[in-house]
């Protein structure tokens, strides 16, 4: 009897032997501000294990950044937080009270600065190397982000988006069908049962998908 097929083990910081580039970044983040899923990673040669400090830029909360499960970070990565904004309202945006000094009496100058809120990252996304998301953008599930893109605005789910600002190139699916992925949700089946059905997951069509389900996938609607 053949054993049974192993998950990964969504605990291990370097999920590749001999490849400390790769990150799971679930064991890895220690902020209260920021949330990942299971199994989303981050590839960087230079110090995978910098990306809170690094790719995570003016985190200074209250708003969070939210990354959801098996997501794919590509190299150089940024997420720029609410913390980088700048008075616009005056004839200057330079924030003097943070340089010190008698500067720092106008310290209110700089509270109260409006927000976008949380920045949302949705299930099995796909960042492209030197993207950058600005700050509280909404990414939906089965998202790929180009190479470069500078991401200003929420992309809808299975959206390809690319260029500076980001527009969308096209989505994944068509709305029927992703309506279908969405209800199947395979990104939330149990470990085991996905282990099981790696092929379908990434090769398999959704008919397929739907009937490898636990149970049976829910129809949209239903």
């Amino acid at each position: 009897m053949n054993p049974a097929p192993v998950p990964a083990d969504p605990t291990v910081l370097h999920p590749m032997p001999g490849q400390p580039r790769v990150v799971q970044l679930k064991p890895l983040v220690t902020s209260p501000l920021i949330e990942v899923g299971e199994y989303s990673y981050y590839d960087d040669p230079d110090d995978a294990t910098a990306f809170e400090t690094r790719n995570v830029l003016y985190h200074y909360g209250p708003e969070k950044l939210v990354i959801g499960r098996f997501c794919a970070l590509g190299t150089g990565v940024r997420f720029l937080m609410n913390g980088a904004n700048h008075r616009m309202d005056g004839p200057s945006t330079f924030p003097f009270p943070t340089l010190g000094g008698s500067w720092a009496d106008h310290f209110d100058l700089l509270t109260g600065l409006p927000g976008r809120g949380d920045t949302v990252v949705g299930h099995d996304v796909w960042f492209g190397y030197r993207s950058t998301v600005m700050p509280g953008v909404r990414i939906g599930n089965g998202a790929i982000i180009a190479a470069g893109a500078v991401v200003t605005r929420d992309v809808p789910d299975y959206g390809i988006v690319g260029g500076n600002p980001a527009t969308l190139i096209r989505t994944r699916y068509d709305d029927a069908d992703i309506a279908r992925l969405l209800a199947v949700a395979w990104w939330d089946w149990p470990a085991g049962h996905i282990t099981e059905h790696v092929r379908t997951i990434m090769s398999g069509g959704i008919d397929e998908l739907e009937a490898a389900a636990p149970g049976g996938a829910p129809r949209p609607g239903r």
